[in-house]
């Protein structure tokens, strides 16, 4: 049938590579653009132990997605515009994660951007053919701060029960206190870079793997994925266990040092040989026979076969082009977003604090400097006070100020901090104030927390912009609003301190905490802008 001279042309370019070619091109060019503070904080943390399988992420998710190339020409091309609704959700997400400094936000929302082009050239049934290359790419974000480190406090915990179940196995005497393993002579530490997150994170990658590779039913495979965790565990506990032996009939000097990374190693590799072992258990019991290696889908199509297919997989689409302008035109956005100039409050620097005050006399203490770097706040005052009139236990009051919390530089919860000085906690809820002196009651975050046999009270919250805030999510929710409407990010933490000893009790740390909230307060807030 011939085109009427009144009908439209054919749209040729739909069907163009080359056009499809350069679009995706410069998707991700602006992709790139407006998330490089994302990309940057997320290679930072590939440096780090538990991440170090970060760099392999893409490589193997390119391997997966090329491994399927050979059945999508078979599949419909379609781009679907709700491709473009999940670049939007993206942008957005790009404008809350950079305005509200949590850099978790912005990692998802690149993914999301990018499963958004993914669909709008691809479409449903190609998008679903290549769903393990997509999904894997989320084994390359970090947890974020507050989930690593309460998982890591119940890892490390774990670890050190079962870890102590295998010393005394060997019929060594030993006693576990919170996370400290005491063998009379030594004690271990089982700190957080034992905690096992060390395997755990690169395990659950290369399960995922296996289990997608693996050629069984879908039951089979889920075991194989889900196993990672309990084996971890399992070779971590046993991990510290022989360390402790080792310990006990050799010296400190088996804890410490390259054997000590060095039985780190083996480890994963014996967590690795598991899950074959695994796989190849499960091959046995269906009968089929074979090799490990012909029990898991491992190929790469010729180049022939690529260069064939590849062609008629990626086509241009209105989906696509539209995307790659909604990104190109939210570039001068993000632009005027970040250079926005912070309004900075006028304030008293904490340098000015007294140390005497009211009925306390405090002694000003310090931070270590590489604590102080990782913590990048712009003031701060840490001091130990104690009442002149009664010999009651010392409180100790730290307030850390931010003139700004963009990106990189924001309070840090205590419930991340807590766990990470080796504390466990015991208790942790809202505490509404009624003591007089306060000119309202005001609720805080009440927490009890425990290392071996010492026990301490911590009473904090969050100040900022004229609000008393306990929830760390909702401080953050703030951050990105009052960025939005009042061109301020500033606030700082607040926490004071105090031991439950014997003689005062909790009661009596309660009364005593409470009271110098009440004397404290309003001075405080003197240097922290409304």
């Amino acid at each position: 049938m011939k085109n009427s001279p009144h009908m439209a042309p054919p749209l040729a370019w739909r069907n163009s590579f080359k056009v499809a070619a350069v679009a995706m091109c410069a998707c991700l060019a602006g992709l790139l653009y407006l998330f490089w503070d994302g990309v940057e904080y997320t290679l930072e943390y590939w440096g780090r132990e538990q991440y170090s399988h970060g760099p392999m992420i893409p490589i193997v998710a390119i391997f997966l997605f090329f491994q399927r190339v050979p059945r999508l020409e078979s599949l419909p091309v379609s781009g679907r515009w709700s491709g473009c609704v999940l670049v939007l959700l993206g942008l957005a997400g790009w404008v809350l994660g950079e305005l509200s400094s949590i850099y978790t936000i912005l990692q998802y929302s690149f993914l999301l951007i990018f499963y958004g082009l993914v669909i709008a050239v691809l479409g449903w049934p190609r998008s679903k053919c290549v769903w393990a290359a997509l999904a894997y790419l989320l084994f390359m974000i970090p947890l974020p701060s507050f989930l690593y480190a309460n998982l890591s406090q119940q890892m490390q915990l774990l670890s050190s029960s079962l870890g102590v179940a295998v010393i005394r196995w060997f019929d060594i005497s030993v006693f576990l206190e919170g996370n400290v393993i005491d063998l009379g002579v030594y004690k271990l530490q089982v700190v957080e870079a034992c905690s096992g997150l060390n395997y755990l994170f690169p395990l659950m990658s290369f399960g995922f793997l296996l289990a997608y590779l693996f050629r069984g039913p879908a039951w089979q495979r889920c075991f194989v994925f889900v196993s990672t965790v309990p084996i971890t565990v399992l070779m971590n506990s046993l991990r510290i266990g022989v360390i402790g032996v080792l310990v006990e009939h050799f010296g400190i000097e088996m804890a410490e040092g390259f054997l000590h990374a060095f039985e780190g190693w083996i480890i994963f590799i014996v967590c690795v040989a598991f899950l074959l072992l695994e796989i190849k258990l499960f091959t046995l019991s269906s009968k089929t026979g074979g090799s490990l290696l012909d029990a898991l889908d491992i190929y790469w199509p010729s180049s022939d076969v690529i260069k064939k297919s590849g062609r008629g997989v990626v086509s241009a689409s209105s989906p696509l082009v539209v995307s790659m302008v909604l990104l190109l035109v939210f570039i001068p956005v993000s632009v005027s977003l970040k250079n926005r100039t912070e309004v900075i409050q006028l304030r008293n620097e904490f340098a000015s604090f007294p140390l005497f005050y009211k009925d306390w006399l405090g002694r000003q203490g310090s931070i270590d400097a590489n604590i102080l770097l990782g913590l990048k706040l712009s003031d701060h005052f840490i001091a130990d006070y104690h009442a002149v009139n009664n010999g009651s236990s010392p409180i100790n009051l730290y307030v850390a100020f931010y003139a700004s919390q963009r990106k990189g530089a924001s309070v840090h919860s205590p419930r991340s901090c807590i766990p990470g000085g080796g504390w466990e906690v015991q208790s942790i809820e809202q505490q509404s104030l009624e003591t007089p002196g306060l000119a309202e009651e005001f609720i805080v975050n009440r927490v009890l927390i425990q290392k071996g046999d010492s026990r301490q009270l911590v009473y904090y919250w969050f100040q900022q912009r004229g609000r008393i805030i306990t929830n760390e999510y909702l401080a953050k929710w703030f951050i990105f609003w009052d960025a939005l409407t009042k061109n301020r990010t500033d606030g700082a933490l607040v926490r004071v301190t105090i031991p439950v000893t014997e003689a005062d009790g909790l009661i009596g740390a309660e009364a005593s905490l409470q009271k110098f909230i009440a004397d404290f307060y309003p001075l405080v807030s003197e240097y922290i802008p409304d």
